[in-house]
């Protein structure tokens, strides 16, 4: 650790309430600073002192950026997904980077239903419908979940639990895992498929893996076109598993009925558009922009602003975990680390 009286821990994405809840649990010795902006938006001389460095998934933590913080010497993303981070960068220069592996495996799983209630039942459209004095019932007859097949991706911990409420809405579930696990298929009464048998027979298709070179764009044109016509798509992961482009032809085609989707890909520019004024702001983030706009216009796609995580219990466990990954990096004991 550096030597010196003081010692800098920065949170940044802190909403208020988080400073009392934080600072109660901190190792002794450090002055910790916090501040609501993400990185980008912050004036280099507020973190440029920083050796720990705690963020949410909005800050994008680049080698650029990196570089002007030469004391930096942990991160804590407060987020299981890293690829906010240039982890590669921070390998070579040494960056402890930890993340919080587990902390709402069953609040994403429950919003998953949520989102796929709301499409199949039109939750949206009767409250719209009701909200406007009209108790007609004409267009919004749902569908039945018992016996539908549903197709999980990812069979991680979320994965997992949407499996498990899955079978409580009596459900048919198939699912596809890089690495799948005959014994947990065998626990909870699922079986493993190829990703080409899963997209074919499934009626609803979940997304719950990590955005990876691998698996960007997972979801294109070609695997739209091997998908049963009518399926439904809920994505709570990250929205770069999805092609938009791909996903509006099938939208278009009819090949997908609706989508329920928590998170879109360059999700951070809606967020804030000034971002299209900035110089680096390049051609493919502004396509990638507007398909998201065409996509907030579908009446069949619900879109919600990444909030599966956003529960009470579950915030406070990632709090809990980012300080116990912070406190045994002091201790020189790293755990949950991913660089």
């Amino acid at each position: 650790m550096t030597d010196g009286e003081e010692r800098r821990l920065v949170f940044l994405e802190a909403e208020p309430w988080e400073r009392e809840f934080l600072a109660k649990r901190a190792p002794p010795g450090w002055q910790l600073r916090f501040y609501p902006d993400e990185a980008d938006r912050m004036p280099l001389e507020a973190i440029q002192d920083v050796e720990i460095l705690s963020v949410f998934i909005y800050s994008d933590l680049d080698a650029a950026l990196l570089e002007k913080l030469p004391r930096l010497q942990m991160i804590a993303t407060r987020s299981t997904g890293v690829d906010h981070i240039d982890t590669a960068y921070c390998r070579e220069r040494g960056i402890v980077v930890s993340n919080v592996p587990t902390y709402g495996a069953n609040t994403v799983a429950e919003y998953t239903f949520a989102l796929l209630l709301s499409l199949s039942r039109k939750v949206i459209q009767s409250y719209q419908r009701t909200v406007r004095e009209d108790f007609s019932l004409a267009g919004l007859r749902g569908f039945d979940l018992m016996g539908k097949s549903l197709g999980v991706i990812g069979t991680g911990q979320i994965g997992r639990h949407v499996i498990r409420i899955a079978k409580g809405f009596q459900m048919r579930v198939a699912a596809y895992d890089f690495h799948p696990d005959p014994s947990l298929s065998e626990l909870l009464g699922f079986e493993y498929t190829s990703f080409d048998e899963l997209l074919t027979r499934s009626d609803i298709v979940s997304l719950h893996c990590p955005l990876t070179p691998a698996t960007r764009h997972l979801m294109g044109r070609e695997a739209f076109k091997k998908m049963k016509k009518g399926v439904w798509l809920i994505n709570t992961a990250r929205g770069g598993l999805i092609d938009t482009e791909a996903l509006l032809w099938a939208l278009d085609e009819k090949i997908v009925a609706g989508a329920g989707l928590d998170v879109l890909e360059e999700e951070e520019m809606i967020r804030e558009e000034r971002e299209l004024l900035t110089e680096r702001f390049d051609a493919e983030k502004l396509r990638a922009v507007l398909r998201n706009h065409v996509l907030l216009k579908r009446e069949e796609v619900i879109i919600t602003p990444h909030v599966a995580f956003n529960s009470q219990e579950a915030v406070e466990r990632i709090l809990i975990t980012t300080m116990e990954n912070i406190s045994g990096f002091v201790a020189e004991k790293p755990q949950n680390r991913v660089a």
